[in-house]
């Protein structure tokens, strides 16, 4: 039986690979699908149209329009330290920290 742990690393694998595909890399349109998927609030709170270019272009640091899963996962480790950062604030303002 896996660890909590271990099964948030399976899934982010899993995630990574199935809009990756065989190609084994995720391109603009894959990352956008996978957004839009995963993280529905992310892009409905966005209030630029061109955050996904704009996201794409800070991830494909090699300008090859690919992004690998070192990159992806990145990606998740900055979207996850804002939502730790708001988590801590908001057990603070509760008292149960």
């Amino acid at each position: 039986m896996s660890s909590q742990m271990e099964h948030a690393m399976e899934t982010m694998m899993f995630m990574f690979h199935k809009f990756a595909g065989e190609k084994g890399y995720l391109t603009k349109e894959d990352l956008r699908v996978l957004v839009e998927k995963e993280f529905p609030g992310f892009l409905e709170n966005q209030k630029d149209p061109l955050a996904m270019d704009k996201i794409m272009k800070d991830l494909d640091q090699c300008r090859d329009s690919k992004v690998g899963f070192q990159i992806f996962f990145s990606l998740l480790a900055g979207l996850t330290i804002p939502c730790n950062d708001y988590f801590v604030i908001h057990m603070k303002q509760k008292g149960k920290k």
